[in-house]
C-alpha cells in the first residue's frame, strides 16, 4: 500500500477506540455525539488534522463503542436504538449475579462479526455496488415492509384470561394496540424532528439525540427508580457455557441482521437484530446475547466501512454522514487499511469490555442500585441540556413519555423506531413535504 502511513493510521484508529471505550461507559451518551463535535472542530480547521488521520479516528470510535456500550446497557439500564434487545436477557443475568458473564457472550458474538467482516471483506466490493444499484429504486416499499412486520408481529398476549368475550378483545389488543400508537406517536414525532425545527440548526449532528434518549434511555432508568429489585454481587464466570456451534449461530443471525441495518437506511441495529432473531428462530437467551453483539458491531462498523469500499462509497448510518461532508476515500488501499484497523480495533475493544464489565460488576455492588439510575437520569437531562438546549428537552420530554407506553403495556420497543422509519419512508417516496404539509410542519 504506497503512501499510505499504515502504522499512524493503525494509531489513530486505536486512540479512538481507547476514548470511545471510555465515553461507552457514560450511560445515555452516544459515540456520534462527541464525533459530531470531532468532525465540527475539524471543519473549522481544515487542515489541522490529515483527513485519513481523523477518518480512522472516527473508525476506532465506532467499532470501540459498538462493542462497549454493552457495559452500561446491561450495568446502567440506558440502552440505545442498538442494545435495546440486549437489555432484557442481560437484565435477567446480571439479577442473577451473571452480568460480567452477559457482556464477555454478548462480546463474543462482537468478535465472531469482526471475523465475519473480514473474511466478506474481498466480497464487498465486487457485490455491493450491483446490490446498490438493484434496490435503490425501490427501498421506499422495503422500509415500508419493515415496519409493518414489526407492527404486525406484535402478537396478542394474555387474552385468554378474561372471562367476556369484551375482555379478551381488550386484551388481546393491550400490547397490539400499544405498539401501534408508540410507532404511530414515534413516528409523529420523527415528522416533527425531520420537518418542524424543534432542534437549533446548530445541533445538526444530534437532532435525534434528544428523541433516542427519551424514547430508550430515560424510560428504563425511570422504571429502576420505583423498581426494589435488589442486585446480587456478580461472579466472574471460569468459562462461557457457549458451545461453538451455538456461537456460530448466533453470529450468523447477528451479521445478517447486522448487514441488513447497516446497508439500508433507518433501519438501526435493534431492527436488523430483531428480524434476523426471528429468522432464526431464537430461543436461548445466550445465543440472543451472541447475535446481538455481532449485528450492533456490523451495524455500526460495517455501516462505517461502507465509505470506504471501492465503487460504493455509501454513507450509512451517523459517522460516516458525518464524515462524508468533509471526505472521501482516495484510494482502494484506504479500502483495505480501515478493515484492518477495524479487526485490530476490535479486538482491543473486547479486551477493554471485560476490563469495564468488571469494574461495573465491582460498583453496582457496592452502591444502591437506584442511586447509580438517579445519577444517570441527571447525566442524561445535563446532556441532552447541554447538547441541544431547551428545545432538545422539550423533545426528550415528549419521548420519554411515547417510550414509558410499551413498558407500561408489554409491547415492543422496537415501535419507537418509527421515529426513523415514518419520516425516511415517506421522504424516499417522495411524500415527505406533502404529510408534512398535512401537519402543518412545513
Amino acid at each position: 500500500m504506497p503512501g499510505l502511513d499504515l502504522l499512524g493510521l493503525a494509531g489513530a484508529a486505536v486512540a479512538g477506540t481507547l476514548a470511545a471505550a471510555l465515553l461507552a461507559c457514560v450511560p445515555g451518551l452516544h459515540v456520534y455525539s462527541a464525533a459530531g463535535l470531532a468532525v465540527a472542530l475539524a471543519a473549522r480547521a481544515p487542515g489541522a488534522l490529515p483527513e485519513d488521520l481523523l477518518a480512522m479516528f472516527l473508525l476506532g470510535m465506532t467499532v470501540g463503542y459498538a462493542v462497549v456500550n454493552t457495559v452500561p446497557a446491561i450495568f446502567g439500564g440506558a440502552p440505545d436504538e442498538s442494545t435495546l434487545f440486549v437489555v432484557l436477557p442481560g437484565q435477567r443475568y446480571l439479577l442473577q449475579g451473571q452480568g460480567m458473564e452477559a457482556a464477555a457472550v454478548t462480546g463474543a458474538g462482537s468478535l465472531g462479526a469482526l471475523l465475519a467482516l473480514l473474511l466478506a471483506a474481498p466480497l464487498l466490493p465486487r457485490t455491493l455496488p450491483t446490490l446498490r444499484a438493484i434496490v435503490a429504486p425501490h427501498l421506499h416499499w422495503i422500509l415500508a415492509a419493515v415496519a409493518l412486520y414489526m407492527i404486525l408481529s406484535e402478537w396478542p398476549k394474555g387474552f385468554d384470561r378474561e372471562k367476556s368475550r369484551a375482555g379478551r378483545l381488550a386484551g388481546g389488543w393491550r400490547s397490539p394496540g400499544a405498539g401501534l400508537l408508540t410507532f404511530l406517536l414515534s413516528g409523529l414525532l420523527g415528522m416533527a424532528l425531520f420537518y418542524g425545527g424543534l432542534v437549533p440548526p446548530e445541533a445538526g449532528f444530534q437532532n435525534l439525540f434528544p428523541a433516542f434518549t427519551g424514547l430508550f434511555a430515560i424510560p428504563w432508568v425511570a422504571t429502576n427508580l420505583v423498581s426494589r429489585v435488589p442486585v446480587p454481587r456478580q461472579e466472574a464466570a471460569a468459562t462461557l457455557d457457549l458451545s461453538p456451534g451455538l456461537l456460530a449461530r448466533g453470529v450468523f443471525a447477528g451479521t445478517l441482521g447486522g448487514f441488513f441495518a447497516a446497508f439500508f437506511p433507518a433501519v438501526t441495529g435493534g431492527i436488523g437484530g430483531l428480524l434476523a432473531g426471528q429468522a432464526t428462530a431464537q430461543r436461548d437467551d445466550r445465543l440472543f446475547l451472541v447475535s446481538q453483539g455481532a449485528c450492533k458491531v456490523v451495524y455500526y462498523a460495517g455501516a462505517y466501512l461502507l465509505l470506504f469500499v471501492p465503487g460504493l462509497h455509501l454513507s450509512r448510518g451517523g459517522m460516516s454522514s458525518m464524515l462524508g461532508i468533509l471526505y472521501t476515500p482516495r484510494t482502494p488501499a484506504l479500502y483495505w487499511a480501515a478493515v484492518g484497523s477495524t479487526v485490530l480495533c476490535g479486538a482491543l475493544a473486547f479486551g477493554l469490555l471485560l476490563v469495564l464489565s468488571r469494574g461495573a460488576a465491582w460498583l453496582v455492588a457496592r452502591v444502591d442500585y437506584r442511586r447509580i439510575s438517579a445519577a444517570v437520569l441527571v447525566l442524561l437531562v445535563a446532556l441532552v441540556l447541554a447538547v441541544t438546549g431547551p428545545g432538545g428537552l422539550l423533545v426528550a420530554a415528549v419521548a420519554t413519555a411515547i417510550g414509558l407506553v410499551p413498558l407500561l403495556f408489554g409491547s415492543r420497543r422496537s415501535n419507537c423506531l418509527g421515529v426513523l422509519l415514518v419520516p425516511l419512508t415517506l421522504q424516499l417516496a417522495g411524500l415527505g413535504p406533502t404529510v408534512a404539509g398535512w401537519l402543518g410542519l412545513a
